[in-house]
């Protein structure tokens, strides 16, 4: 979802929770992990894998000048011969402490395996944030929690959401709150150029 596509949205939800919810969450998330250099952990459930966030958060960590936000995928299933960044497996939980960030995104039940493995993050000192369809379990672990329940896709007439969309705002909540505060008008326009660049280049391929 593009930077105009992400305004409109934020047109359409004015007077609801999500804008300003989102942009809580991603405060949180830039507040964890800027300061720790990164250390960034994305993590789906079985079902489901948030390659598409993963791939938000590495373009908004790069437009912002903020590459702390780019996360390791953590995956369930590794294929063989599939690239670097697409073959990191569970195992890697085993290795968050103080420093890391665990961002979990879950639309459904995250599964006793992944409970436990989030759970022991927490006690080595990570810090756990969760995107998830409301799952009182993942909630309790988490220190910072955007439940989002399962609705029809998209935004609805009374401001309830799906949690891909959910998802979009909060990645472009981060890059853009990366950006430092300033009126240089060049630093300005070279934003509308990138801005201009992004919305004529072809669709990307999956990530």
């Amino acid at each position: 979802m593009d930077a105009v596509r992400v305004a409109l949205l934020r047109e359409v939800l004015a007077g609801t929770q999500w804008p300003g919810a989102a942009r809580r969450f991603a405060w949180s998330l830039r507040r964890s992990v800027v300061p720790a250099g990164g250390q960034l952990l994305l993590v789906g459930t079985e079902g489901y894998e948030p390659w598409h966030l993963a791939a938000h958060l590495v373009d908004e960590a790069a437009w912002s000048g903020q590459p702390e936000l780019a996360p390791t995928l953590v995956r369930h299933h590794v294929r063989a011969g599939e690239p670097p960044h697409l073959s990191v497996g569970l195992g890697r939980l085993a290795a968050a402490r103080r420093g890391h960030t665990l961002l979990v995104v879950a639309p459904g039940a995250p599964g006793e395996g992944l409970l436990e493995r989030v759970h022991d993050a927490r006690r080595a000192g990570a810090t756990v944030l969760s995107l998830d369809g409301g799952d009182p379990d993942l909630g309790t672990l988490a220190h910072e929690a955007l439940s989002v329940p399962a609705t029809a896709s998209g935004p609805a007439p009374d401001g309830e959401m799906d949690l891909d969309t959910v998802q979009h705002l909060v990645s472009a909540a981060a890059g853009e709150n990366g950006l430092p505060a300033q009126r240089d008008p060049r630093r300005f326009r070279d934003r509308l150029a990138r801005l201009a660049d992004r919305l004529t280049a072809p669709p990307p391929s999956r990530w």
